[in-house]
């Protein structure tokens, strides 16, 4: 039977739950209000997105061995994911700022004003670099090898 806390599912999802929490209540503490929405944006100090896949292949190179096919597929998925965080999904976040501010300085147009497109997509280099050190630290921190301690 293997123990939970081995899981590298476990070690994923836990991992990119509490750093999600940890948003809600950073914005609690600066804010002085909650905002149960920053638990499932996207964006902000540090990545969940790195944060979970690092706590994955974390947990996979335990377990599997860091020389495993398996913690190699895992790592490539690992850091396309780190990548598209902090370099794709960055620009289109650029690009809606930008867009949002044309639209309300330069250009009035009829009917209802229209719905912002939403800015906090992605995250820069270092949100992704703590994300990930938090993903590697938490996964060394709860590990416990299947069958032994």
């Amino acid at each position: 039977m293997i123990a939970i806390s081995s899981s590298p599912l476990f070690h994923a999802l836990a991992c990119g739950f509490l750093v999600q929490i940890s948003k809600v209540l950073t914005f609690l503490v600066r804010e002085k209000r909650i905002n149960v929405r920053r638990f499932v944006e996207t964006g902000g100090m540090p990545s969940s997105h790195a944060a979970s896949v690092c706590a994955l292949s974390t947990c996979v190179g335990l377990r599997e061995g860091v020389g495993s096919v398996l913690f190699g597929v895992v790592l490539f998925f690992s850091l396309i994911v780190m990548y598209d965080a902090a370099g794709l999904r960055r620009a289109a976040g650029r690009q809606a700022t930008l867009l949002n501010r044309i639209l309300h300085e330069h250009i009035q147009l009829p009917g209802p004003p229209h719905e912002r497109l939403r800015e906090l997509l992605g995250h820069t280099p270092i949100e992704v670099l703590v994300g990930a050190i938090i993903g590697v630290l938490f996964s060394l921190a709860i590990y416990r090898s299947p069958g032994g301690m």
